[in-house]
């Protein structure tokens, strides 16, 4: 089944962020169910690695909530216990070096490596940014060149705020005429 989302191909956690959006009826989540998580762990490609069940759906649930907390400042106390499910282990393996992801109960590793992803994005935090559309709950990491970008998407939310400006700037002009 295809994904129903919006915006695909953020990063782990900005697209954990994302499986909330806006649709015509109003907010839309798809993991108010164990279809919805199994539709957002094999568009990420943790079917192998992670159960599809409701104790993982509900942490998952609560990783989500954890990271728009720290994304949008309010609190990073929610993701240091996200974090506290998990550690990475670094071993020596017969390939080499390799760093090995373990976490005390299975359910909670899709949201820490969400998690473990926000921190590597932290980097640059001013990147991280939600869409400027008063109407959009997305976000996304701007890889722009000037990192000026605004909007999710262009094709979508910019479009709508131009025909907004464009509409609102032609009826200003014929209220006066």
């Amino acid at each position: 089944m295809p994904d129903p989302r919006p915006h695909l191909g953020e990063p782990l956690a900005l697209d954990l962020l994302n499986t909330r959006w806006m649709g015509a009826d109003g907010l839309v989540d798809l993991l108010t169910d164990v279809p919805g998580l199994r539709q957002w762990l094999a568009d990420n490609d943790l079917t192998a690695r992670c159960a599809a069940d409701e104790a993982t759906r509900r942490a998952v649930v609560e990783a989500r909530e954890a990271i728009l907390r720290a994304v949008r400042e309010e609190s990073v106390d929610d993701l240091n216990t996200v974090l506290d499910h998990g550690r990475i282990r670094r071993a020596l393996t017969t390939d080499g070096p390799a760093d090995e992801v373990e976490v005390a109960h299975r359910e909670w590793l899709p949201g820490w490596l969400a998690a473990d992803n926000l921190l590597g994005l932290l980097a640059a935090p001013e990147r991280i940014k939600q869409c400027a559309h008063p109407h959009c709950v997305l976000w996304f990491y701007d890889t722009s060149k000037n990192g000026a970008r605004r909007w999710h998407s262009m094709a979508t939310c910019g479009n709508r705020a131009k025909a907004t400006r464009h509409y609102a700037k032609k009826s200003g002009d014929t209220a006066g005429d």
